[in-house]
């Protein structure tokens, strides 16, 4: 018998002046096991389609989130996937915390008006996590746990200030740049942590997501600068949000070969929260990209953990070694 799958309404969010937004909804099978929201926010270079909604092997990292009754939301920032790309004509880089805070209250605002009005789960990706620990510092009422997974953590400089980058509203990124990162972090002799097949099919969507991305050579998709813009900032030491104020129980879960959030770091960012819950899971043989990566089930359970942990008012370190 084929297998079936939940189906994911879109639904679009305009506002005067501002670009729509595409926010999609994936429930468990059964109502009666829905027990809370999670939204998820992506990274800086492709949107909810190839990452939480993404079926490997034929499932995906909503499906886990389901499976333990959790109602998922998912939504590409502006200038990813479905939703609307930013005006042509921009010289200064697009996606800063400025353009993207008021995005998530946006999209928030829409699910408290559609979920009973209750405080949402945010579990974030690399970039994605820090917009998510800044919005929970200014919006504590919104949130009530945290899963930031390979956030990004304010560095101190140790050469100097880096130079300045070109100011420029967009930079593409090529299926090459893309399989570079599940790469260049493993090192010599392990295998490796992502399938061919799977970056094969991966790869073909993740172009699909921009029509012209043909046009350019090599094929690429045009993605905003502006999350690099922000995280070339924290790593020249600035937070850019009050990390103190960030109230909400928080697991931080990372790749033990992740270069973009290693041991400092995290060990930068938890000391930082003011939440009296802190978690930190170091998951062995995996990148910065593990949601797509061999481990992923590891990811997936370490999440759910962390999720009943909060529902049930207990919470615990963990670390993944095998």
């Amino acid at each position: 018998m084929q297998k079936t799958f939940p189906t994911r309404p879109r639904i679009p969010l305009s506002a005067p002046g501002q670009p729509s937004l595409t926010l999609q909804v994936q429930h468990p099978t059964h109502s009666a096991d829905e027990r809370s929201d999670v939204l998820y926010l992506h990274g800086s270079t492709f949107g909810a389609d190839l990452s939480v909604f993404y079926r490997l092997d034929g499932r995906s990292w909503a499906d886990a989130l389901n499976g333990a009754g959790h109602t998922v939301w998912g939504f590409d920032w502006a200038g990813y996937g479905h939703s609307d790309r930013y005006p042509q004509g921009v010289t200064t880089p697009v996606g800063r915390m400025a353009d993207v805070l008021p995005q998530l209250q946006r999209v928030v605002d829409a699910i408290r008006a559609r979920n009973g009005d209750r405080p949402l789960a945010l579990v974030a990706h690399s970039w994605g996590g820090n917009v998510a620990a800044a919005y929970a510092a200014l919006h504590p009422q919104d949130v009530r746990a945290l899963v930031l997974f390979g956030p990004i953590a304010p560095r101190t400089p140790t050469h100097g200030v880096a130079p300045a980058a070109p100011v420029v509203s967009h930079h593409p990124v090529s299926l090459w740049a893309q399989y570079r990162r599940f790469v260049e972090d493993v090192p010599r002799g392990q295998p490796q942590v992502l399938d061919e097949a799977h970056f094969q099919a991966w790869g073909e969507a993740y172009l699909v997501t921009d029509p012209t991305a043909l046009t350019r050579t090599p094929p690429s998709v045009w993605t905003p600068a502006g999350p690099g813009a922000v995280v070339q900032a924290w790593w020249s030491g600035k937070w850019l949000y009050d990390p103190a104020c960030v109230e909400a129980p928080t697991l931080l879960v990372r790749g033990a070969w992740d270069s973009l959030c290693t041991d400092a770091d995290a060990t930068t960012l938890l000391k930082a929260l003011g939440s009296m819950h802190r978690a930190d899971c170091k998951i062995a043989r995996a990148t910065h990209l593990m949601h797509l990566e061999s481990q992923r089930d590891v990811l997936y359970r370490h999440t759910n953990e962390f999720l009943q942990s909060i529902a049930t008012h207990t919470t615990t370190t963990a670390e993944e070694s095998v």
